[in-house]
């Protein structure tokens, strides 16, 4: 069976994004981003709402020089993006389909037909998948920062026991933590 995955890069007090929606304090350094690379090799479906999809959409044709970034593109295209939105008229990327509504019983489906992991992005999606008891796992990248306010990587309103299932200190001060949900 495959794994629905919650994977988040937040500040220490738990925002993926800052108050103003900036979150560049959270880019990875090579070490991160390598590791989470790494992560993202399993993963044959995306689940986006529509603001992290339009964020994460640059990959479908960014040119970096730097290796890792580019790997990460090349592991991005490759994989089947859905998603959320009701306004998002058309996919801007390849592999990728719009759904009008999160609809926890098709995400369900897709689960039991799939052959390779499902990730989340996006914190609001997230809360759904949590409540609905979709999502296996959380991956959280913690960053060296506190932001205070904004965003925030898990909902409040959600209540999950989790088991820790690994976790690894990087040098830049970033912690990654896998917890299993019970």
């Amino acid at each position: 069976m495959v794994n629905l995955e919650y994977s988040a890069i937040c500040s220490l007090d738990g925002y993926v994004a800052d108050e103003e929606g900036n979150f560049d304090w959270a880019m990875p350094d090579a070490e991160v981003h390598g590791f989470a690379n790494n992560l993202e090799r399993d993963v044959g479906t995306q689940l986006y709402g529509r603001r992290m999809y339009e964020i994460m959409a640059a990959w479908e044709t960014m040119a970096d020089p730097d290796p890792i970034a580019e790997d990460f593109a090349r592991i991005w295209r490759r994989a089947d993006k859905v998603v959320y939105s009701t306004t998002l008229a058309e996919p801007s990327t390849q592999r990728t389909r719009i759904e009008r509504t999160f609809d926890s019983e098709a995400v369900r489906a897709m689960k039991a037909r799939a052959t390779q992991d499902i990730s989340i992005g996006g914190p609001t999606l997230a809360a759904h998948a949590l409540a609905a008891g979709l999502v296996d796992e959380i991956h959280l990248f913690l960053c060296p920062v506190i932001v205070g306010s904004g965003l925030r990587a898990l909902s409040a309103d959600v209540h999950v026991d989790l088991e820790l299932m690994e976790q690894k200190a990087f040098r830049s001060g970033v912690v990654y933590l896998r917890y299993r949900v019970r």
